[in-house]
């Protein structure tokens, strides 16, 4: 069965705003950010996330773990940075369809700090805020084929991805597979369905701008509970990520150096044969004197393989 939710002409708006912003960030090649800043935003994202949850620890304390270095803090919380670490940096090799990937990445992510990791809950949960039960989970012996009928969906249905992958994040709060760290793996998944289709997504701070905004993330998940459908969390969603995008365009004036563009374009090329041309076709900014003087210093610093002579010319970077 295909989730319950309404596309209204707020998201359809939502959607178009941010597919123009996703249309610059690729103009503007942020779409792969410089090293330092991906470096500072995956520690922003693992920081934020695991905040929202309780962790106590700080960005510092999180590059001193990433640096090797020892941090005086809550052992629970040290492992918890740990797995989020281990997990963020393996993130290309989770398929985002699978449910066996999924399960896999949450025994990454809660190793070590519940007896159930990687394993789909077979009791029966409520979640208790204060002395008020904020919500009752599906019956344990439901969650499987629950489960099986979320990837289903996310893998058939023809809606948009930006839709799909907010539709998840909530149904899977509400199906609240895990026994614990059910609210860390639907903000991991959501940004691991959108970066197949929009690399940008590994490196944006998302849920940053959700720990931000915590109070509202839980009203979204609260309001989307009692209505029966997920359109006020899809809305609160696209509004936070379009926001993530703005902020990524109005802090970054990137000017690209001839090292940033072959580096760039290895991913567009991968190891097939191309031209000039195609080059140009990507950095449509750059001259075709600037766009000779680049390849010719990747030949040149054995990056590319050069085929041919003049309009016969082709390259190719080598493995």
């Amino acid at each position: 069965m295909k989730p319950p939710y309404k596309i209204t002409d707020t998201i359809l708006q939502l959607v178009v705003d941010i597919s123009e912003k996703l249309g610059e960030v690729k103009a503007t090649h942020l779409y792969k950010p410089p090293t330092e800043l991906r470096k500072k935003n995956r520690i922003k994202t693992i920081q934020s996330s695991l905040e929202i949850e309780g962790n106590t620890l700080t960005e510092e304390q999180i590059t001193a773990l990433l640096d090797n270095k020892r941090v005086l803090a809550p052992q629970k919380d040290i492992v918890e940075v740990q797995n989020a670490i281990k997990v963020y940096e393996q993130l290309n090799a989770f398929n985002p369809n699978k449910l066996k990937d999924l399960e896999k990445a949450h025994g990454l992510l809660m190793q070590g700090l519940i007896a159930e990791a990687g394993k789909l809950r077979l009791k029966n949960v409520g979640i208790v805020k204060g002395a008020k039960i904020e919500h009752i989970a599906p019956n344990g012996s439901m969650v499987k084929g629950l489960m099986n009928d979320l990837f289903n969906y996310l893998k058939t249905d023809k809606d948009i991805l930006l839709i799909k992958s907010c539709v998840f994040h909530y149904e899977l709060e509400f199906i609240h597979p895990f026994i614990d760290g059910n609210g860390r793996m639907g903000r991991l998944w959501q940004t691991l369905i959108l970066m197949q289709q929009y690399p940008v997504f590994e490196y944006l701070p998302v849920e940053l701008l959700i720990k931000e905004n915590q109070v509202a993330y839980y009203n979204a998940l609260s309001k989307s509970d009692k209505t029966g459908n997920s359109t006020p969390f899809i809305t609160f969603m696209l509004n936070i990520i379009l926001q993530a995008l703005n902020n990524l365009l109005q802090t970054q004036n990137r000017t690209l150096k001839v090292q940033d563009r072959v580096a760039l374009y290895k991913d567009v090329a991968q190891q097939k044969h191309f031209t000039r041309k195609d080059y140009l076709n990507h950095f449509k900014k750059i001259a075709q004197a600037t766009a000779s003087r680049d390849l010719k210093w990747a030949v040149e610093q054995d990056i590319l393989v050069k085929f041919g002579e003049n309009r016969l010319t082709k390259y190719k970077y080598k493995m």
